[in-house]
């Protein structure tokens, strides 16, 4: 067990991995219904898979806040 103190970028990247996996859950249940030939899911739905690219893209920005406090500190 780790007793270092969180960085500057961690809770970004939590937050970031929650709302991808999110996302690709609402991708999987998106395109469920495409395979089993049922009717698709309202648009809303498909909305919810553009989380994905936002999860993502939180979790880049916490990773850069994280080497930008690493490199400030040598």
């Amino acid at each position: 067990m780790s007793t270092t103190p969180p960085g500057a970028g961690d809770r970004l990247v939590r937050i970031g991995a929650i709302v991808f996996f999110v996302g690709a859950l609402s991708t999987l249940a998106t395109m469920a219904p495409l395979f089993l030939g049922t009717h698709p899911l309202p648009s809303i739905a498909w909305s919810l898979c553009m989380l994905m690219g936002v999860g993502f893209l939180i979790a880049a920005a916490g990773v850069i806040r994280s080497v930008r406090a690493g490199a400030a500190k040598r």
